[in-house]
């Protein structure tokens, strides 16, 4: 992937290294699906994380040893990345008549605080709409890299594309609508619209690189692949047939790893934000 030139974005915040307090669990994006299959991959209890801790400890947490924030090759690729995503997502919105808002993407280690909560790293990267804000622990990427067998640097900024995918359902009203929806219906249908939205969140990852790469030629061979199998390697299926040796399609929270790389590939081919309407799609 070309991206030393790009543009570095100012909406980057470095919390590494800094203290965090306890609250609530958070989940959201790829975090919800990471909360519990793969806590149990990487032998977390997920209670610990489901749960978080008594409400009324105010214990700090634990504190977590790491390498001094600063200005270091991998914080440099995020901030380009998500200065991509800004860019393209501006002139998208500018031709749909809206304006787009900006998100913050914060870097953390070990453990953060949002307006959604506490999450620990075993959370994974999520989206908190309440704070319109991306969290990231860096050593997800080594996760992907050697636990799931997803390399790349286009691997890593599929991640963090699909995270902005839920930033835009936000802007546009659709996470609202279908939270709203959810909260209606029984555990297993609820399951099932947010699978719908996990894979939407997938296509307009693909509908960034699209766009980005007729705009500023950012790919290189090989990219693509890359981020299709990203998609592949964290569909549900495929977590819950590595951490529990079987699969409970009714639990999906993400989509299978087929319907992950379907709609990936489908916001890649089209570029259309339209395209990406798994709401109405009879086949996912």
């Amino acid at each position: 992937m070309r991206w030393q030139m790009g543009r570095r974005s100012d909406n980057v915040e470095d919390r590494r290294g800094m203290p965090v307090g306890r609250g609530a669990a958070v989940g959201g994006g790829i975090g919800t699906l990471v909360l519990v299959l793969l806590a149990m991959y990487f032998g977390v209890d997920p209670s610990v994380i489901l749960q978080g801790t008594d409400p009324g400890d105010s214990r700090p947490a634990p504190s977590v040893q790491q390498r001094p924030a600063g200005e270091d090759q991998m914080r440099e690729f995020v901030s380009v990345v998500l200065a991509d995503t800004e860019d393209t997502w501006r002139e998208l919105f500018r031709q749909m008549g809206r304006q787009y808002q900006e998100p913050k993407l914060v870097l953390f280690s070990g453990a953060v605080q949002s307006a959604c909560g506490f999450a620990q790293a075993a959370v994974g990267p999520f989206y908190c709409p309440g704070d319109k804000k991306v969290y990231i622990d860096l050593s997800f990427y080594r996760d992907l890299r050697e636990r799931l067998g997803a390399p790349g640097d286009f691997a890593q900024a599929y991640v963090i594309a699909h995270e902005i995918g839920h930033h835009v359902q936000n802007l546009l009203g659709i996470a609202e609508r279908i939270h709203s929806t959810q909260g209606r219906r029984s555990p297993t249908e609820a399951n099932a619209l947010q699978v719908r939205m996990e894979l939407q969140a997938d296509c307009l990852a693909g509908v960034w690189a699209s766009n980005a790469q007729r705009a500023r030629q950012i790919l290189e061979a090989g990219d693509i692949e890359e981020g299709l199998n990203a998609a592949s390697a964290i569909g549900d299926d495929r977590l819950q047939r590595q951490s529990q040796g079987r699969v409970v399609p009714e639990s999906f929270t993400h989509g299978s790893s087929a319907q992950r790389v379907r709609w990936f590939k489908r916001g890649i081919e089209t570029g259309d934000p339209d395209q990406c309407d798994t709401f109405t799609a009879a086949k996912l």
